[in-house]
């Protein structure tokens, strides 16, 4: 299998998710022979069931939850079930913050038995799955228990830098990113009681790029500021101003890792 990226879906916050200006479904990463599913918002079984060719969950090896949020679990569950074929396969793993088991409980008790493993995020934990590792470097500033993910391999590190508050440490823990994935919700804070939206900004946005240097920056998870503004071509005036490569995701873009990376 090649290395890639699919971005099921690419709305942020709950307008775009609501009206289904973008699809909320997850993004499917495939890495070292290992299939894995971040943050299976609303509609990512279809989703999976309309690509071309189909993606089949039941060819999972792990879900991943950043955090507890509807826009980011609302598919966990059947998800869960259909990687583990109903539960009569008693497979896969599970990667989750323990809020979104134990405060306001998103993973429902019984499907729980029918991963093989569940594994608890915190931050700087680190785990294998095959020879992948994966590791959550720090907890976010979000509403909820959050945590941006990192993908380690032996041809490359890329880091999913989920919802959250901008801080100085984010740049720090994914320095050596070499592809960075960045939700992207808000264009900026005018309008808006800035200091309770823990979302980051285009301008946030690209202080992070900047201060990372990866070899490449994908935006996601868009808010409706950001679609109202044509997030593809703010992404192509963040490449022109900081020389970095950025393009805007797109529901059901699929990017190739090996093809853009090696």
């Amino acid at each position: 299998m090649t290395d890639r990226i699919k971005f099921l879906g690419t709305a942020g916050a709950r307008f775009v998710m609501i009206k289904q200006l973008r699809s909320s479904a997850g993004t499917w990463i495939t890495l070292e022979n290992k299939n894995l599913l971040l943050d299976p918002g609303p509609g990512t079984l279809t989703r999976c069931a309309k690509c071309r060719p189909p993606l089949d969950p039941a060819r999972l090896d792990a879900i991943i939850l950043s955090h507890q949020h509807i826009d980011h679990a609302n598919d966990v569950n059947i998800m869960i079930e259909a990687m583990t074929n109903g539960g009569f396969s008693k497979r896969g793993a599970l990667f989750v913050p323990q809020s979104a088991l134990d405060d306001d409980p998103v993973v429902l008790k019984y499907v729980r038995e029918y991963v093989k493993e569940i594994f608890i995020l915190r931050q700087g934990a680190s785990f294998a799955l095959g020879k992948v590792k994966i590791s959550t470097p720090l907890r976010h500033i979000h509403p909820v228990e959050t945590y941006g993910v990192v993908f380690k391999t032996p041809k490359y590190t890329i880091s999913f830098i989920v919802d959250s508050r901008f801080f100085e440490g984010l740049i720090e823990k994914y320095k050596k990113s070499d592809l960075i994935v960045i939700n992207v919700v808000r264009l900026d804070g005018k309008g808006e009681k800035s200091l309770e939206v823990d979302h980051l900004t285009l301008e946030q946005t690209e202080k992070l790029i900047k201060g990372i240097a990866p070899r490449q920056a994908i935006l996601t998870h868009f808010g409706m500021t950001m679609i109202r503004s044509k997030p593809w071509e703010m992404a192509a005036d963040m490449e022109r101003k900081i020389g970095i490569k950025t393009i805007a995701a797109s529901d059901g873009m699929e990017f190739d890792l090996e093809k853009e990376l090696l």
